[in-house]
Parts: structure tokens; C-alpha cells; sequence
């Protein structure tokens, strides 16, 4: 295509024209710091005066239309696509929770979270009546909402996890200001757990499985803007979605607060 084809006069400039360093493996790397904060989709590289690149990699936080959103079923609130993302963890030792909420099924057991094996693990671990492992340590991850609302179903995936699945999960919700958010990071979310709120109890799981539960908020009908998933001993999780309705209330920075319109079904309260 040529120049006038891809209109290159409307094209935005992201990272200006740069010397670049040798593809060294200690200073192959380069990283450009970009301040843009409006939705891109689409982007141009161009090189002077020509050679080779070997990975192109352009970081951020995706962004949906929430202004052209009418609900009548539920959207996966925490889905990095619209937004979400992964705010605080507690161990990430082969792979970052961001990849539980990325596009589409698990590729491989690469393509979600997995924590290190504790080794402080006791030599017998007993059961409770559930079935569920006693005692034996748990890791989490805290996720800020694309969008605040009401969660009312859970999708946790095992898929790819065989021998190396948690044994149970449960899922915690709560309201988090921009300012209390930055605050817990700091804190490395040493949060009081009275601001926590149920969304799942803790649910025994299953290798190599999609599961889908209901959420508790249902009956409780309660905003969340953030989602705290523990799980327990520790393990790999392919993917996670947390599915509701966007709620009118938003605690976010001014600039993520365009005008809502969304309806959401009978019986939730009028002020969501």
C-alpha cells in the first residue's frame, strides 16, 4: 500500500525516531516509554534506513466502549481486552496471572498462571469433609476491574494443569478507590479483611477442566472493583473470568469515566 493508502499524515507519532542499539544479546533490548492515553488499533513501525527486527512488543492496558454497551448477558468484567488487569500477586515463578485473563482458551500450561511448589509443605496433609486439603498454604492474585459491577458467574480453567492443579480456589471482591488501590500496592496488598466480600467460598477443583460457578453476589448484590483470587496450595490456572454487568458506579481516574448507560436485570438494586 502506498502513502496514500494508509493516509500516513493522520498516523500519530507514539515513539519518535530513535537510534536503536546492536542486537547483543546483553543490549538487544529496547524499550520506548509512550504517554499516549487514547485507544490505538492499529500501529506502524518504520525503520531507518532498513535492516532487521527480531520481536516488535507493544505493552498496555485495553480498553472497551462501555458507553455502547447494553447488557443483557453477562460480560467477562476482568478480561484484559476491555481493561483488566492483574494489580498484585503473591508468587509468579513460571507465569503472571495477567495471562489467565487474556484472549481466548489456554494454548499450553505456558499460557496462564503457575506459582512455585511451597516447600514448606507438611509430610501428610489431611482432608476435610469437603475433600478439601487442610492447612496447606495458599498463593493470590488481585485483579482491578475493566469496569466496576456485579459479578454473577466464575469461570476458573484448569486446562493443560494435570498434575500440578490447585486443589481448591475461592474468589473475594471488594470497592477500591484509585488512591486506596495505589495505597494496598504500596502495602503489597496487606488488606483488612473486612473489605473483602465473598464472591465464591473455597471450591475444590478438578485437572485439565473448565469450571463454572455462580457467584454468591447474586443474593448480595454488590459492586466490586476489584478481585482477589487465592488459591490453594499452589499450582496453574489457564485462565479466569470473572462475568457480570457493569455497574453506573466508577471509583476510577477521571479519564476513565465516560457517560454509562447499561441495563441489567430485574431485581438488582435501582443505584447499580
Amino acid at each position: 500500500m502506498g502513502d496514500q493508502e494508509l493516509k500516513s499524515g493522520d498516523w500519530d507519532c507514539l515513539v519518535p525516531m530513535t537510534e536503536l542499539k546492536p542486537g547483543k544479546p546483553a543490549s538487544g533490548h529496547n524499550y520506548f516509554l509512550v504517554n499516549s492515553q487514547q485507544r490505538w488499533t492499529h500501529i506502524r513501525l518504520n525503520i531507518f534506513p532498513d535492516g532487521g527486527v527480531a520481536r516488535l512488543r507493544v505493552y498496555g492496558t485495553g480498553q472497551k466502549d462501555w458507553t455502547a454497551t447494553d447488557a443483557k448477558e453477562p460480560l467477562d468484567l476482568v478480561a484484559l481486552a476491555f481493561g483488566g488487569a492483574c494489580v498484585g500477586f503473591s508468587n509468579a515463578h513460571f507465569g503472571h496471572p495477567n495471562k489467565m485473563i487474556g484472549v481466548g482458551q489456554p494454548r499450553s500450561a505456558a499460557d496462564g498462571w503457575e506459582t512455585a511448589r511451597k516447600l514448606d509443605r507438611p509430610p501428610t496433609i489431611e482432608n476435610d469433609e469437603n475433600g478439601i486439603l487442610l492447612d496447606s498454604g495458599c498463593e493470590w492474585a488481585v485483579f482491578r476491574l475493566a469496569h466496576p459491577g456485579v459479578i454473577t458467574q466464575i469461570e476458573v480453567n484448569t486446562e493443560h494443569f494435570k498434575g500440578n492443579y490447585p486443589d481448591s480456589c475461592k474468589v473475594d471482591g471488594c470497592i477500591l478507590t484509585t488512591q486506596e488501590e495505589e495505597d494496598m500496592i504500596k502495602q503489597k496488598w496487606d488488606l483488612l479483611g473486612h473489605k473483602w466480600k465473598p464472591l465464591l467460598p473455597v471450591t475444590k477443583l478438578s485437572p485439565n477442566k473448565n469450571h463454572v460457578f455462580d457467584s454468591l453476589t447474586l443474593e448480595l448484590q454488590d459492586v466490586v472493583t476489584h478481585a482477589r483470587l487465592t488459591i490453594s496450595p499452589d499450582g496453574g490456572l489457564g485462565r479466569l473470568r470473572l462475568k457480570g454487568f457493569p455497574s453506573s458506579i466508577c471509583l476510577l481516574r477521571p479519564r476513565e469515566k465516560p457517560m454509562m448507560r447499561f441495563s441489567v436485570k430485574a431485581g438488582f438494586r435501582a443505584n447499580l
